[in-house]
Parts: C-alpha cells; structure tokens; sequence
C-alpha cells in the first residue's frame, strides 16, 4: 500500500475497505483476537458508508431503511467511521450538513432521510442492544460545520458517554 493511500486514509480523505484493514493489521502485526475485533468495526464502516453518488441516485431514506432493518435485528452493534461522526451519534444540525452532498439531486431529499436517520437514533434507548463507537480524532476535529454546530456536536458526543 503506497504511503499515499495511507495518509488519505489516515486523515479522512479515503473510507478504507475491508482488504485495505486487513492488510494493514497484517503490517503491523495486530495480534488475532484484535484483528477479528477491528476488521468488524471496518465492515460495518463500509455497511454505513456509501459512495455519495449512489446514495443520492438511489435516494438517501432508502439507505436510512436498510440501516435501520439491519439494526433492529442486531444485538451488538459496532460503528466506526474514520472521517466523521456515525449518523447515530449525529445532532440534526450536523446530520443536515453531513446528508448535503454538493452532488444533485439531494437537496429534497435530505429532509426525508434525516427524519429517517433521526427515527434511527432510537435504537440507542433498546436496553437489549450494545453499541461500541469508535471515534477517531480526525472524525472529531473535522470542522464539517460552522464552530457553533461543532459545538453542539461534540456536546452531545461528551454527554452520551
């Protein structure tokens, strides 16, 4: 893997893939049992994440659905996205500015999907789940808002510990 790639990865330009995880964990010589662990949070990345292009052609509350089919089947569910906060731990504000993608059609169709990812956010109150969130400091330090949005999200981030 280039050096290149690495740094994309590493600061949030670039979702890796699964392969990409595991060869990274094979380079750095992650023991078994840690690599199982990570590779895991690196499938659900890739389940959540979705190529912006694709989402919006197909529209974003269709994605919303799946995902909360998925969840609501889960029982331990883990979620980790290296260049942003996952959606369950979104606060409206910022879940309108990460749903606008400067790509079209997806201006009508963020209010849709946010209410979708919003209704989502329930499933953090089942006592019958467990979630594991893995926040790398890029996805909090990425000012994706004005600082006063930010604010409030890393507020919210503290206050769900």
């Amino acid at each position: 893997m280039s050096q290149s790639k690495v740094s994309r990865i590493e600061t949030g330009r670039f979702l890796p893939s699964v392969v990409d995880v595991q060869q990274i964990l094979r380079a750095l010589g992650v023991d078994d049992a840690t690599a199982a662990g990570l590779l895991s949070l690196a499938q659900v990345a890739n389940a959540e994440y979705e190529g912006v292009r694709a989402s919006v052609r197909r529209g974003l509350h269709h994605r919303q659905r799946e995902l909360a089919a998925l969840e609501s089947g889960a029982r331990h569910m883990r979620h980790f996205l290296p260049a942003m906060v996952t959606g369950l731990l979104q606060t409206p504000e910022y879940m309108r500015q990460a749903m606008s993608p400067a790509v079209e059609p997806a201006g009508a169709d963020v209010s849709r999907a946010m209410v979708l990812k919003l209704e989502r956010q329930g499933v953090l109150h089942d006592q019958s789940k467990r979630f594991d969130f893995l926040l790398t400091e890029s996805a909090v330090r990425w000012q994706l808002c004005d600082a006063s949005v930010m604010a409030v999200q890393i507020d919210h981030l503290v206050s769900k510990k």
